[in-house]
C-alpha cells in the first residue's frame, strides 16, 4: 500500500511542482521555447522571392537552437522546449504528470511570445510570405502528414530518452549534441513534406500570430503520438534497469 501510494505522488508530482525553485524551471522553459520559435522560425522567412530558405538552412538553424540551448537550459529545467518531450517523458516515467502541464502551459507560452516578437522585428512584407508557420506540403495528405510527424518525433524522443538515461555512461554528454542532430536530420527529412515540427508549441505560435490555422491539429496529434509511442518502447524495451532517476539534458 506504501509503495503505491508512493507511486502515485511520484507520478502527480505535487510535492515537486511545489518548491520555489520550480519557478525558475518554469521560466526557463518559457523563455527556451521563445528563443527556439524566434531563432528557428527567422530561418523560414522568405526575403526575396529567388532567394527562399533552403531546406539545409532551416534544419541546421533549428538543430543548432536546440543544442544551444540544451547546454544552457539542460541543467535547470531538461531543456524540453516542446510538448511533445515533456509528453514522451511523462509517458516512460521521467517526468511527472503535473510538472509536464506546467511545463506544456510554458512552452505555447513562450512559442506565442517568440512568434510575436518575430514578426515585429521583420518589415510586414516578410511576414507576408510566411512567419514558420507549418502546413502540408503539396499532395501530401493528413493522414501522411501525421504519420511524417510522428516518426520524426519518435525518432527525437528515443535519442532523448538514449542519451539522457542515468544509467547509460556511453552517451554521457552528448545529450545537447545528439538531439541537435537528430532534429537537423528529421527536418531535411520532413520539411519537405510537413513543415517537420515535431513540436506542437512550434508550431501554435506562428499559427496564433498569423491567424493561419489549417492543419494545424496534425501538429499536435503526430508529435504526441510519436512522443508517446518511443517514451513506453523505451521504458518497456531500452531503458537500462539499475535504479531510479530523471532523464534530462544534464551532462
Amino acid at each position: 500500500m506504501g509503495k503505491g501510494w508512493k507511486g502515485v505522488k511520484d507520478f502527480v508530482g505535487l510535492e515537486e511542482v511545489m518548491k520555489f525553485e520550480f519557478l525558475l524551471k518554469l521560466f526557463a522553459e518559457t523563455l527556451g521555447t521563445l528563443l527556439l520559435v524566434l531563432i528557428g522560425c527567422a530561418s523560414c522567412i522568405t526575403w526575396t522571392a529567388d532567394n527562399p530558405p533552403t531546406v539545409v538552412h532551416i534544419a541546421f538553424t533549428f538543430g543548432l537552437a536546440v543544442a544551444s540551448l540544451a547546454h544552457v537550459l539542460g541543467p535547470i529545467s531538461g531543456c524540453h522546449v516542446n510538448p511533445a518531450v515533456s509528453l514522451g517523458l511523462l509517458v516512460s516515467g521521467n517526468c511527472s504528470f503535473l510538472k509536464a502541464l506546467c511545463y506544456i502551459v510554458c512552452q505555447c507560452c513562450g512559442a506565442i511570445v517568440g512568434s510575436g516578437i518575430l514578426k515585429l522585428l521583420v518589415p510586414t512584407e516578410a511576414t507576408n510570405k510566411g512567419l514558420g508557420v507549418t502546413d502540408l506540403g503539396s499532395w501530401v495528405n493528413q493522414i501522411q502528414g501525421i504519420f511524417m510527424e510522428a516518426i520524426v518525433t519518435f525518432l527525437l524522443l528515443l535519442v532523448v530518452h538514449a542519451v539522457t538515461d542515468p544509467k547509460r555512461t556511453d552517451t554521457k554528454g552528448w545529450a545537447p549534441l545528439a538531439i541537435g542532430l537528430t532534429i537537423t536530420v528529421a527536418h531535411m527529412a520532413a520539411v519537405p513534406v510537413t513543415g517537420s515540427s515535431m513540436n506542437p508549441a512550434r508550431s501554435l505560435g506562428p499559427a496564433i500570430v498569423q491567424g493561419k490555422w489549417h492543419n494545424q491539429w496534425i501538429y499536435w496529434v503526430g508529435p504526441i503520438l510519436g512522443g508517446c509511442a518511443a517514451g513506453g518502447l523505451y521504458k518497456l524495451a531500452f531503458r537500462q534497469r539499475q535504479k531510479d532517476d530523471e532523464a534530462s539534458y544534464d551532462f
